[in-house]
């Protein structure tokens, strides 16, 4: 039998997004939520690192250029004697990472220790926006919480059932077996979480899809709780148009850009990773900024967002499609629970599959999952906020107990 200090775990969360770092701290297993927080705009100059305990509540403006310096800040804030919620750092019985690629060898949440650390930064060749910063999350727990195990939670994992008919690439088959050239999906975390929440809203083997909308994006097609297929593949690249990534893109783009304008590979590989979606349309890589220019009529803004909003239906429209119907889709991340605008581009001409937005509902959502849908609509439409944090808690104490 496990002891009652067992039973009570603090533990904290972190969630590395590509410009965003989001922290919580609960208290386990009986996910009481200790305090919250985010370093949003990471890199941007204008930095914000917003913090909640109950307590305690405020945000500050900071010159963070990069996830380490960020983590740096939320360490400072969690042990603050006046306002933090630590009282030392041996408080702290585990912290849960989040990790965007596992590859093959990841198919669930581990213990972190040497050999998985170089397996995370091997990885990083693969999501280049993300391990990097994730992997630099994890040593720099290491440091600031040296009594605590580290544990590392894949957004892969999810998209391990997702079949072959959608997995594999019609590439040479030596590609796969030898190099695992192949979809892994992304998001994994807030998928599995979303579909949860949403299992007593659709039928048993309900058809959903999921879409993660933020700096990053992805749809995902599931049926029954389980994921099906996925917008993002091999790396989190491909699929909607996100922050500052492409998504889909003819590849011999990049052939030409090499071999006809005389790029360096590097410089492509930065240039679609970090200088197109969003940014690339705009100059502008936040969604609030390019919906403010846009409302003002800045036409590369109104033509960013709508091109955002086709490739979104496209996706539920293939999905749909694949599973042979569709009961219900879910927004959710940053963009998908507070843009009215996107969701309403999104949901906009969709009446041939049975989409009927509501638009007082979409214009004032409340707190919590709320239904956004007409009352005539076949498919039922959500905005359903996602808590990455509290199921990396869960996956993170499950190790921790050795209940996993």
């Amino acid at each position: 039998m496990k002891n009652q200090a067992d039973m009570n775990r603090v533990i904290l969360v972190l969630n590395s997004g590509s410009s965003s770092l989001k922290f919580q701290v609960l208290r386990m297993p009986g996910e009481t939520r200790i305090c919250q927080g985010m370093v949003e705009r990471i890199g941007a100059g204008d930095a914000r690192l917003k913090f909640d305990s109950g307590k305690a509540k405020y945000e500050r403006q900071l010159a963070v250029t990069d996830h380490k310096e960020a983590l740096r800040h939320i360490v400072s804030a969690l042990l603050d004697p006046d306002t933090g919620v630590l009282r030392d750092s041996k408080d702290v019985a585990a912290v849960g990472h989040r990790v965007v690629h596992g590859g093959t060898r990841f198919t669930g949440t581990t213990r972190v220790d040497a050999a998985v650390k170089e397996a995370i930064a091997d990885l990083s060749r693969l999501a280049p926006l993300h391990n990097p910063a994730n992997l630099e999350g994890i040593r720099q727990a290491e440091s600031f919480f040296p009594e605590a195990i580290q544990v590392a939670v894949f957004d892969t994992a999810f998209h391990q059932t997702i079949p072959m008919k959608a997995r594999r690439y019609a590439i040479p088959e030596s590609l796969y077996r030898e190099h695992g050239v192949q979809v892994y999906g992304f998001h994994g975390t807030s998928h599995k979480y979303i579909a949860e929440q949403l299992r007593p809203h659709l039928p048993e083997d309900g058809k959903l899809v999921c879409l993660h909308l933020g700096s990053g994006c992805s749809a995902t097609a599931i049926r029954g709780g389980i994921s099906l297929d996925h917008s993002l593949g091999f790396t989190p690249s491909n699929g909607l148009v996100m922050g500052s990534r492409s998504g889909d893109i003819d590849h011999g783009v990049i052939f030409y850009m090499v071999e006809s304008l005389g790029y360096p590979l590097e410089e492509v590989k930065r240039i679609l990773s970090r200088e197109s979606g969003l940014k690339g349309l705009t100059g502008k890589s936040d969604l609030r900024d390019i919906e403010a220019a846009a409302a003002t009529g800045d036409p590369d803004c109104q033509l960013a967002l709508e091109m955002a909003a086709y490739r979104i239906r496209k996706y539920i429209g293939a999905y749909a499609a694949a599973m042979n119907g569709l009961d219900g889709v879910a927004f959710t991340a940053g963009i998908g629970e507070h843009s009215s605008r996107m969701r309403e581009l999104v949901c906009r001409d969709m009446e041939f599959l049975g989409i009927r937005l509501d638009a007082d509902c979409n214009a004032a959502p409340g707190p919590g999952l709320q239904s956004i849908h007409a009352e005539d609509s076949r498919v039922k439409l959500w905005v359903v906020p996602t808590d990455e944090e509290l199921e990396i808690a869960r996956q993170t104490y499950q190790v921790l107990t050795g209940s996993a």
